[in-house]
């Protein structure tokens, strides 16, 4: 069964959590059953790009958002991804799909508050895993690198000296980013705990079986810890990324270093952040301009 082996694989992989999985799976059998319904016949291997957009129709006929739209598809161009390595198929029906266009939400950054609660949380004597756990957060934090660039930082990426550390960013582009000097005295103390683990392992965060860091991994972490501070719907590493950011230029830090710092190709990806900080700006506005109301 085709499904089934997709399904094998990803469980094999070890990297999708078992909510993901049963996505993927309810996905793929939503549109088998389209296609016994409309086409009597449910194998996925032989269908072609007109079917699969007659099933996308009519999730957008059901009411279905054009962003879980979108996540379906994703599930089914992953799938068949994998039947043409496996050379099931000769080619990927969903090659030239083009996603629905979604609206951008609007995210809410954590609070400075919030973010001190988490930190003051963390029970670190003697517990290895929480000392992680705390370092991850602040690095994310006081860095605004993604989860994957954390990930794959390397003890030897850190930069003591310069108070840097090198992160591997998209397109297998460098940057350096500066680090705090509390921040550079944490990675100190994290790394004096870390030498007692006997490790041989390159990466500055591993699991708790000595393997490296998995996004799942470093998702539950920050979903976990900040579920006990803060009501906002969504608590992910990119919120932790999106307040570095966001705080910045509350600041007074101008768009072209957070640019930069972020790690950004173009500004327009940094204007994102700039929507959160309008209050601010608006605040700054009337404050200084010579013409507005201050009292």
């Amino acid at each position: 069964m085709p499904i089934k082996s997709f399904i094998d694989y990803l469980s094999f992989e070890k990297k999708y959590s078992a909510h993901t999985i049963t996505a993927y799976q309810n996905d793929l059998k939503s549109f088998q059953e389209f296609c016994v319904q409309k086409y009597q016949d449910g194998d996925l291997l032989s269908v072609n790009y007109s079917q699969i957009r007659a099933w996308i129709v009519s999730l957008v006929d059901a009411d279905i958002s054009n962003r879980s739209v979108n996540r379906k598809v994703s599930s089914l161009k992953s799938f068949y991804k994998f039947q043409q390595k496996a050379k099931q198929i000769k080619e990927n029906p969903l090659k030239k799909h083009q996603a629905l266009k979604v609206s951008k939400r609007v995210q809410v950054p954590f609070s400075e508050k919030e973010i001190i609660s988490v930190l003051n949380q963390f029970v670190v004597d003697n517990d290895f895993t929480s000392l992680r756990n705390k370092m991850m957060v602040e690095l994310l934090y006081s860095t605004g690198i993604r989860r994957n660039e954390l990930i794959n930082l390397k003890v030897k990426d850190v930069d003591f000296s310069n108070n840097t550390i090198k992160v591997l960013g998209k397109r297998n582009k460098d940057r350096f980013v500066p680090l705090l000097l509390s921040v550079k005295d944490s990675i100190k103390k994290y790394l004096l705990e870390r030498e007692k683990e006997n490790l041989t392992i390159d990466f500055l965060f591993f699991t708790d079986k000595r393997k490296k860091l998995y996004p799942t991994l470093v998702y539950r972490v920050i979903n976990e810890y900040f579920s006990t501070v803060s009501s906002k719907v969504k608590k992910s590493p990119h919120v932790l990324r999106h307040s570095f950011a966001t705080h910045l230029l509350n600041e007074g830090a101008d768009l072209n270093s957070v640019k930069e710092l972020l790690g950004h190709s173009s500004l327009a990806s940094t204007q994102v952040y700039t929507h959160s900080s309008m209050s601010k700006l608006k605040e700054v506005y009337n404050n200084a301009h010579p013409r507005s109301n201050k009292n």
